[in-house]
């Protein structure tokens, strides 16, 4: 599990463009091998004012050839299921080129979440994830997915499936 939280990555600031690999930055350089290190993702990001957090796309911009040809899943969460900032990642990493597979999880923080014990009203209270209908079956299709995309769709392949056109 990699907690994007525990890179601490400052607002980007390599001078140079990501695609060009010019890592200046010794804090670029170590997420760098992180992200290589990795042949696929499950993204779980929050939904905030109908977008992914800023911190989510920084993380993303600070790299270029790490993430391309890797395959990735998304799962999103919000007061409505976080949808936009699902839809919003997509766009964002076929940027990038990673496959992303076409299913989804979307938990809403009302329908997915239970929040027995917590003080009424509590806007800091965590819940605990309890997903409601079709979730933990979406969930295993799309972890399914990205295994066998991963096995199966060569790097090369990967990169134009996550391809919106530039």
């Amino acid at each position: 599990m990699v907690d994007l939280a525990e890179h601490a990555l400052p607002l980007l600031d390599e001078p140079v463009p990501a695609m060009f690999g010019d890592y200046r930055q010794p804090h670029t350089r170590r997420w760098s091998a992180v992200v290589d290190a990795c042949d696929a993702f499950v993204f779980v990001t929050p939904e905030y004012n109908h977008s992914i957090p800023a911190a989510l796309k920084n993380g993303i911009d600070y790299l270029y050839a790490e993430w391309g040809g890797k395959v990735a899943g998304v799962l999103s969460y919000g007061m409505g299921g976080g949808g936009r900032a699902a839809d919003h990642l997509r766009v964002i990493l076929a940027e990038v080129r990673t496959a992303v597979v076409p299913t989804g999880v979307s938990l809403a923080v009302f329908a997915d979440f239970d929040f027995t014990g917590e003080e009424p009203g509590d806007p800091t209270a965590a819940g605990r994830l309890a997903p409601g209908a079709g979730r933990v079956e979406a969930l295993s299709t799309m972890l399914t997915e990205i295994v066998t995309w991963s096995r199966t769709l060569p790097p090369g392949d990967r990169a134009l499936v996550g391809s919106y056109g530039d």
